[in-house]
């Protein structure tokens, strides 16, 4: 009887849906070119994942070429660059998270604290333009900077300091990413955090400093409180993003000196994919093991984030 009546509730749960869209009509009107973006760019591409256990030929299509089953993922797990561009994209995006991650935090709190609404609007300006400029020009700035014959370059020769190759050793090129990719973005991703901070009531404030709280402590037990769930879910899609360790800042950044140590997953696909014969299977099969890496991390650290009292994702 439950589930008859379930059966007969359906219809009239689908009218009730029909007229909850036309009640709010202009704002699915608003949502729907992010859906058919979403739609369009990464949903319908889905159907080309089937590549990964297929040899493609182009005169087949997607559909017709011919089933290989796990063949290309016995190459992969026996390619010795493979395993480099595993262990980079490791290192390079944990790395990200326990340097870069907390540095847009604190810049929030630190403009937060700002007295002076001009000059705060300025600093955050400043901090945030940045983020328009593309990485092209980004790394040409930092070719400028610390390249052979760039401005640190002629500093140093001013006090008889031999020419330094900054971009092309080893141990400096992954701190020069993360100060760059820092500069970059962590004022545009501070924003976030600020907004999160306005929501805070200020009778919070208002009466800490009545009880006679100092900044650090209204900043700790109240400010801190207030983001910490947002930073829960920024930490959260950096670890669902980690086997994506910056394919557009490294592109442009690299080259062939710093290739053991700047080689990633992203970086390894567009070579094997463009740069070789181009074997669509194979860095297909590639692609869907970072993939499911990315998954397989998000649930677990978001099942450890609800073990905590946060709400996660799912």
């Amino acid at each position: 009887m439950k589930r008859a009546g379930r059966a007969l509730a359906a219809p009239g749960s689908m009218k009730s849906l029909g007229r909850e869209i036309a009640r709010n009509k202009y704002i699915y009107l608003i949502l729907l070119p992010g859906l058919l973006y979403y739609a369009v760019f990464n949903y319908a591409p889905m159907y080309g994942i089937q590549l990964a256990f297929k040899d493609f030929r182009a005169s087949a299509g997607i559909w017709g070429s011919p089933f290989v089953g796990l063949k290309h993922y016995e190459y992969i797990f026996q390619d010795q660059d493979f395993w480099r561009a595993f262990k980079n994209t490791i290192i390079i995006s944990f790395s990200r998270i326990l340097f870069q991650f907390p540095v847009p935090i604190v810049l929030a709190l630190l403009l937060n604290e700002l007295r002076e609404g001009k000059y705060k609007k300025t600093l955050q300006t400043i901090f945030t333009f940045p983020n328009f400029l593309s990485w092209v020009i980004v790394s040409g700035m930092v070719l400028n900077v610390f390249g052979s014959e760039g401005a640190v370059n002629h500093f140093l020769s001013l006090f008889g300091v031999s020419e330094q190759m900054f971009m092309a050793n080893q141990d400096l090129f992954r701190p020069l990413i993360y100060i760059s990719d820092i500069w970059k973005s962590a004022g545009w991703t501070a924003i976030i955090y600020l907004a999160t901070i306005a929501s805070i009531s200020p009778e919070l404030y208002e009466a800490s400093y009545m009880d006679g709280a100092n900044r650090f402590q209204r900043m700790l037990y109240i400010t801190w409180p207030g983001i910490r769930s947002a930073v829960v879910l920024m930490l959260l899609l950096s670890v669902g993003n980690t086997m994506n360790a910056g394919f557009d800042q490294i592109f442009n950044m690299y080259n062939p000196a710093v290739l053991p140590v700047s080689d990633i997953l992203d970086t390894y696909i567009y070579r094997i994919t463009f740069q070789t014969s181009g074997d669509f299977g194979f860095s297909t099969a590639v692609g869907l093991f970072k993939s499911l890496i990315n998954f397989v991390l998000l649930i677990v650290f978001d099942r450890l984030a609800k073990a905590v009292g946060e709400r996660g994702i799912f």
